[in-house]
């Protein structure tokens, strides 16, 4: 009996909850298929050796887990306070102030990070800190002094966030410290590195030549967190491997009431391109502290599954969390069951364009076939990932299982929904035998029994290049390819006495 196998990817945050060995196995005998690295946080060498011993973990339990290294970004934040923390009152007046010592903080003022604050904003500008849970009105800017009044006020504790509403603050995307990082994301061989508050594609591109000439070839993210990204998301789109819908930054700076929609325009426009997409921050929020997920959590990840992200991001939850595997496990679950809804397995993805490459055409094909005939697998040899990506732009209910023996590939294909990458090598150019052996495989995951159809898809064996060739395959009624052989051969030899 086949297996059903969950399609949308969980991506975990490390951390304190995770640092034990007893919790990273658990978390990837739960299901984890990426983890992310927040550099925001810790020391190179100690990001260095956190991947090793995650790839290692993985290695153990037969499994591939991706890395995902995320770029700490502009430090647009506030300083710190004398006393740790203040209370703001409603109508009182406070000061953000960029030439304040940092740890000078009270109850009238506060120094900044962002240095540049001062000339970003002008009177009328609402502020928003802490994630919008305090919010500011510039009554007027005095040279490194912003002076505001407080409209929603409440506790403000040390070096909290601030967004403009509406975006605009001009803070580069790639600040010092990301530059260095992504030095260690190369050592790594991160297999997917996220740049944090990209305004353009400029931004991207510069951050993949950082990439390159520090010997990286990992996937590039953009993190769509401004407001102003979203007037040139299908270029900050294209100039991605894969984007992520960082919902807290961006809800700030647009309004909670815009996001779902927003949101929604993002998963559609990524898919559209064939880019990869994540949804995260607070899908799990509650599970930090409790043991089961809120309703409305749980509606939020499946709208995110039903609206056709490859993956939902925990932050928090698995960070610092006190069930970090119950998390994973709940995730897991809602994804399972918010798949098997009929409507997300129809798409008309493609359907009226044209193909650019050979490759794209028969991973279209593959899943016109699919989605039109009684398949239950698809297997996809590939070399770079291409064809399988192309593959998950489908909606369709369709394991399609990434067979290469590229250590790199694979890892990248751990983000695809729908996707499984599987390592196999090909040491032969019998194309009987390869067949056999890639159903074989298929049975041994558990997904096809002897009746089922199974599209194949593959290159020339003899050259390594581009998929050129789909192949369909019930199984059980395949030739043993040695009796294939004498057959042909008992045939040759009686045309030869004919």
């Amino acid at each position: 009996m086949a297996v059903s196998k969950r399609r949308t990817k969980i991506v975990a945050t490390l951390g304190p909850a995770t640092n034990t060995p007893e919790v990273l196995d658990a978390i990837i005998k739960a299901g984890v298929d990426v983890v992310r690295l927040n550099f925001s946080h810790g020391e190179p060498q100690e990001h260095i050796e956190l991947a090793e011993t995650v790839r290692d973990r993985a290695r153990a339990y037969g499994r591939q887990v991706g890395v995902l290294v995320d770029l700490q970004g502009p430090k647009i934040r506030i300083a710190r306070f004398k006393t740790g923390k203040i209370t703001l009152e409603t109508d009182a007046e406070f000061i953000l102030d960029s030439d304040l010592d940092s740890e000078a903080g009270d109850s009238s003022q506060v120094g900044i990070d962002y240095k540049k604050l001062p000339q970003d904003v002008k009177q009328g500008d609402t502020l928003l800190l802490d994630d919008g849970r305090i919010v500011l009105w510039v009554n007027d800017v005095e040279g490194q002094r912003v002076l505001c009044r407080v409209v929603v006020g409440g506790v403000l504790s040390n070096n909290k966030g601030i967004n403009r509403q509406g975006g605009g603050l001009s803070a580069e995307a790639l600040t010092d410290k990301d530059k260095q990082d992504i030095i260690t994301a190369a050592k790594i061989q991160a297999d997917y590195i996220a740049v944090s508050f990209p305004r353009s594609a400029e931004d991207i591109h510069y951050a993949r030549q950082l990439l390159q000439e520090a010997g990286g070839r990992c996937s590039v993210i953009a993190k769509i967190e401004r407001a102003e990204a979203m007037e040139v998301i299908d270029d900050i789109i294209k100039a991605s491997d894969a984007v992520m819908v960082a919902r807290g930054d961006l809800g700030v700076e647009v309004g909670d009431a815009a996001l779902p929609p927003m949101q929604k325009k993002i998963i559609q426009r990524a898919r559209h391109l064939n880019r990869v997409v994540i949804t995260a921050t607070q899908m799990m929020e509650s599970m930090i502290t409790n043991a089961i997920p809120t309703r409305a959590e749980v509606f939020d990840v499946a709208n995110a599954v039903l609206d056709g992200t490859d993956a939902v991001m925990l932050s928090g939850e698995t960070a610092i969390g006190e069930h970090p595997v119950k998390v994973i496990e709940a995730v897991d679950r809602i994804c399972l069951q918010a798949e098997q809804q009929r409507e997300i397995r129809v798409s008309r993805h493609r359907i009226d364009s044209k193909f650019e490459y050979m490759d794209e055409a028969i991973a279209m094909a593959a899943m016109y076939t699919a989605n039109h005939l009684d398949v239950k697998a698809i297997a996809a040899l590939t070399e770079s990932g291409k064809t399988p990506l192309w593959m998950s732009r489908i909606s369709s209910g369709i394991p399609i299982f990434a067979l290469t023996p590229h250590v790199e590939t694979l890892r990248k294909m751990t983000l695809y929904r729908g996707v499984y990458p599987v390592s196999f090598t090909v040491d032969h150019d019998d194309h009987a035998a390869l067949n056999k052996e890639v159903i074989d495989e298929l049975q041994r995951q558990g997904v096809v029994d002897d009746g089922d159809i199974v599209i194949i898809t593959k290159g020339d064996i003899e050259e390594q290049g581009s998929t050129s060739a789909l192949k369909l395959i019930r199984v059980g009624d395949m030739v043993e390819p040695k009796r294939l052989e004498k057959t042909v051969n008992k045939v040759k030899g009686t045309l030869l006495e004919e």
